[in-house]
């Protein structure tokens, strides 16, 4: 359910940057992968799979650090502008 409101917000934020819907859909598409096709390819889940040995980057003292700052910078900034600010951070 997380990726269904993080697209959400993804599209609205395209909106109001006056980005075209064939635009949105191909950052869509970019940024999230191709989720039709795996069900195209025989999933029938709609649930996430678990990622074994998988490392959390969302809780490390330098992120929670780093989430901090920007909403210190700007206290009206949207979840979508902070993850995008952070996930910049980190590479």
């Amino acid at each position: 359910m997380a990726d269904v409101k993080e697209q959400r917000i993804c599209i609205k934020f395209c909106f109001k940057l006056n980005k075209t819907a064939a635009e949105t859909h191909r950052m869509l598409k970019e940024a999230f992968g191709e989720r039709f096709k795996r069900f195209k390819d025989g999933r029938e889940s709609v649930e996430d799979r678990k990622h074994s040995g998988q490392l959390s980057t969302c809780t490390t003292p330098e992120m929670i650090a780093k989430v901090a700052e920007v909403i210190l910078e700007d206290r009206l900034s949207t979840m979508f502008v902070i993850a995008l600010d952070c996930h910049t951070a980190m590479f």
